[in-house]
């Protein structure tokens, strides 16, 4: 591991609150009963007197609570937004308590599909219940409850992380004194569904995947992979990646790809590899896939996805209408969006602002310019430019805050 530098919150250990024990479970937003639930957390800072200077950071679909430091003098990765939480850093633990909750739903430690159902005293599989973004910020606002917050500061999140941002806004409306929301949306469009229901397919149409029962089978599922490689596509963007791989082979031979005359010489074949991985982009995709099923659950990839699917703020707070949801909002709210993102485009940030104006609510935009589609909040160590902006637009924002 790098030596830890002076910007680093160091060595951070996860901690666990449980709750919904029964007989009193979470009712969820499918009628169905959750409990225990148990949330893996991390925290960064202190909390000050007034329990006035905390900010609540939402992950992404595979994220985790582990956002910032390291959790051993061993560990090589630093948590997921290390470049943006620490002293003197856009989110400054020296002057804000952080704290990022790992979902229901996920297999980071909080209470998910792979979890072990009291009932039975095996993994609940998919006798897990269905969840939705909204059950997520509930389940989340019982930790702020037991840590003895009635305000946060700021909640912030990109992707799925803004989904959650905005429900705090909406179904806690008293809570969040502002909320910054990136790379999201206000509902899935029927685009960003189509590519999570291709996934969901090829995890539920592989066999070893045994109807959500693989469980301790030490199984490697290929389905897993796949659904990881197609979305992996959609975090990126066309120039991005062509500008990372292009055309480049990963073999040293340099292939002419002319339809080769085989009367003259019947043994030569140019496309002599036919479908292996000929192309580095190839590579890379099936390295992404790979690494991801080494780290992540397949049925929480099938709930947490579903639930991004089933995100609409229109429909869930204002029967239909985005400019009735949003009149509930009492945040300051800062929106950002990235010019290569056609995951979720600026398009999207843009009906959010709409929205908002109409109901006359304090909202400032930012498009940031970048190469790196969706996931440029995750990249930003790719471009000190692209850094400084993202940093700079969150630091600027968190100014605005007063705490005593």
């Amino acid at each position: 591991m790098e030596k830890i530098d002076n910007n680093s919150v160091g060595i951070v250990t996860p901690k666990f609150f449980t709750f919904a024990e029964p007989p009193n479970e979470m009712i969820l937003d499918s009628g169905q009963k959750l409990g225990p639930i148990t949330l893996c957390y991390e925290t960064y800072g202190q909390l000050n007197k007034k329990k006035n200077n905390a900010i609540l950071i939402l992950h992404a679909l595979s994220g985790s609570a582990h956002v910032a430091g390291y959790h051993s003098p061993d560990d090589e990765n630093p948590g997921w937004w290390d470049v943006m939480v620490g002293p003197g850093k856009a989110i400054d633990t020296n002057k804000y308590f952080v704290i990022c909750s790992n979902i229901i739903g996920s297999c980071y430690g909080s209470t998910g599909p792979s979890s072990i159902n009291p009932k039975t005293g095996k993994p609940y599989g998919l006798d897990f219940p269905v969840i939705t973004i909204h059950d997520m910020v509930r389940a989340q606002k019982k930790l702020i409850d037991h840590l003895g917050i009635s305000k946060l500061v700021t909640v912030i999140g990109g992707s799925m992380g803004g989904m959650q941002a905005l429900d705090w806004c909406l179904q806690f409306p008293d809570v969040p004194e502002s909320a910054i929301i990136i790379a999201s949306c206000a509902e899935q469009s029927a685009q960003e569904i189509a590519f999570d229901a291709v996934g969901r397919n090829t995890i539920i149409n592989d066999p070893d995947w045994e109807n959500g029962n693989y469980y301790n089978k030490n199984k490697k599922l290929t389905g897993l992979a796949i659904a990881r490689m197609i979305a992996h596509i959609t975090y990126l963007s066309e120039e991005g990646m062509d500008k990372k791989f292009g055309r480049k082979l990963q073999y040293s031979k340099s292939y002419s790809y002319k339809i080769v005359n085989t009367e003259k010489d019947p043994n030569r074949d140019d496309f002599e590899n036919k479908f292996e991985r000929e192309f580095a982009v190839e590579s890379y995709l099936a390295h992404q896939g790979k690494k991801f099923v080494d780290r992540f659950d397949a049925n929480s990839y099938l709930y947490i996805t579903k639930a991004m699917d089933y995100f609409d703020v229109a429909e869930k707070y204002g029967g239909g209408s985005l400019v009735k949801a949003l009149k509930k909002i009492e945040a300051e709210i800062l929106l950002i969006s990235f010019t290569s993102d056609w995951l979720y485009s600026t398009a999207q940030a843009k009906e959010i602002i709409e929205a908002l104006r109409i109901n006359n609510k304090d909202v400032s935009y930012l498009e940031i310019k970048s190469q790196y589609g969706h996931d440029a909040f995750l990249l930003e160590k790719k471009s000190l430019t692209e850094n400084k902006i993202l940093s700079q637009a969150i630091k600027n924002f968190l100014s605005h805050a007063k705490i005593e």
